[in-house]
């Protein structure tokens, strides 16, 4: 694909360093058999994700812009995909291979006709691959609304299949010297933010989404428990107290369950009332039975049964003991965000069932309703930190340079050993 008058083969002689993922069922094996226990694994030749020289394209069409990242963030979904856990759902929606990054600030070095006002802008990129995007003449209804991440017809298009820059082969992505994006995506950075704050634009945009939800449908919750204080939890708890601070809303009590010390200090700071360590149940039930009002009944087998609870429950690691502790400490009525990517684990449905909880999902961004207006959720994580409501300096914790991208990968895999937080990718 490519403008007139452009040639695919000159554009494909130029080569430029990516951090791709390729499709192969042995080495999926490999990473699943023995990832866990030994990460180098996951960055070895033995791996699924890899370093390479990847072609460069021409634009796909007026609308399109190139982008050079200035740093690129690494998410807990790419770290899923590294490790094989990520769930097959999506797998028919993504074309391989792809190159990782799709929480990036970057530079526009070139730009379609329809497109010249953005070049040499800074800018943040809205990574879903809707229809507008992809061009498409009639836009599912997702897409009509402003929800371009639950886009039905991601596999359309004028561009290969992908739910997201980082997911899709044909726009490349954030780990590398350079990417596509549609004009649509782009959101020009104010001059005054740092790399290091907007380059958490995405996920706190994923956070907004949730913490907007639920403070707009459930106005009458008192006490949140936030389950995991990796980056997803500690944005989420961080988003709550921006939206609160903005409205002018009287806070709700958020207790957080964290697993390393560091991680519960960042929960303090962005604004936990407290933080519990993580643990087996035998030790972290009681402490939130005790900070929920909550009454704990033992079964013969299995995990305690629990009466009561908190008024809503926000899972932000997606595994299956988050998602079982999530469902138990919903109280009766109570509602569970799920914002963690999940995969494919067994819940006890028993107790959603017996207490009417509701599950909701909460992926990505789109339009929000917010203080009497409609706006993007990117518009509102910008708005947010450019005035300071939404401080997240100090966030991103490590920068490597891409040709160092195993270290950063493992650094970031391994949070405990290296206190790591964000960690973020930047060209050599």
């Amino acid at each position: 694909m490519g403008l007139p008058g452009q040639k695919g083969s000159d554009f494909e002689q130029e080569r430029f360093p990516a951090i791709a993922v390729r499709k192969s069922l042995w080495r999926f094996i490999i990473v699943r058999l023995f990832g866990a226990r030994w990460t180098g694994v996951l960055t070895s030749p033995f791996g699924l994700v890899y370093s390479t020289q990847w072609a460069r394209s021409p634009l796909p069409s007026k609308d399109w812009v190139r982008i050079r990242p200035l740093l690129s963030g690494i998410c807990g979904s790419d770290l899923a995909v590294i490790k094989g856990t990520s769930s097959l759902y999506l797998a028919p929606l993504i074309s391989f291979p792809f190159v990782l990054g799709h929480e990036i600030v970057g530079k526009v070095t070139e730009a379609g006709q329809g497109a010249t006002d953005l070049l040499g802008k800074r800018v943040v990129v809205e990574p879903a691959l809707g229809c507008f995007v992809r061009e498409q003449q009639e836009p599912c209804a997702a897409c009509a609304s402003g929800f371009q991440s639950l886009c039905e017809k991601v596999t359309e298009g004028i561009i290969s299949p992908g739910i997201q820059t980082g997911y899709c082969h044909d726009t490349g992505g954030g780990w590398s010297h350079e990417f596509l994006a549609h004009r649509s995506q782009v959101h020009i950075v104010p001059d005054h933010l740092a790399d290091e704050v907007v380059v958490l634009t995405e996920p706190f945009a994923c956070a907004l989404h949730g913490a907007v939800r639920l403070l707009n449908e459930h106005p009458q919750v008192k006490n949140i428990l936030v389950i995991g204080c990796g980056s997803m939890g500690l944005l989420t708890i961080a988003a709550i107290r921006a939206l609160e601070r903005q409205e002018g809303r009287e806070p709700v009590r958020i207790v957080a369950v964290g697993r390393y010390d560091h991680q519960r200090h960042w929960a303090e700071k962005v604004g936990a009332d407290l933080v519990v360590p993580d643990g087996p149940p035998v030790r972290l039930y009681p402490d939130l039975a005790r900070e929920s009002g909550a009454s704990l009944h033992r079964p013969e087998l299995g995990l305690p049964t629990v009466l009561g609870g908190f008024d809503a429950v926000i899972d932000c690691v997606g595994s299956q003991k988050s998602l079982n502790d999530s469902v138990r400490w919903a109280r009766s009525g109570g509602s569970v965000l799920l914002i963690g990517m999940p995969a494919e684990p067994r819940v006890t449905w028993t107790a959603v069932w017996f207490k009417e909880v509701t599950v909701q999902g909460v992926y990505a961004y789109g339009v929000e309703e917010w203080i009497g207006r409609k706006i993007r959720t990117f518009s509102l994580a910008l708005d947010l930190m450019a005035s300071g409501t939404g401080d997240l300096t100090g966030f991103v914790s490590h920068i490597f340079p891409l040709s160092r991208w195993k270290e950063a990968v493992q650094t970031a895999l391994r949070p405990g050993r290296y206190r790591s937080v964000k960690v973020a990718l930047k060209p050599d």
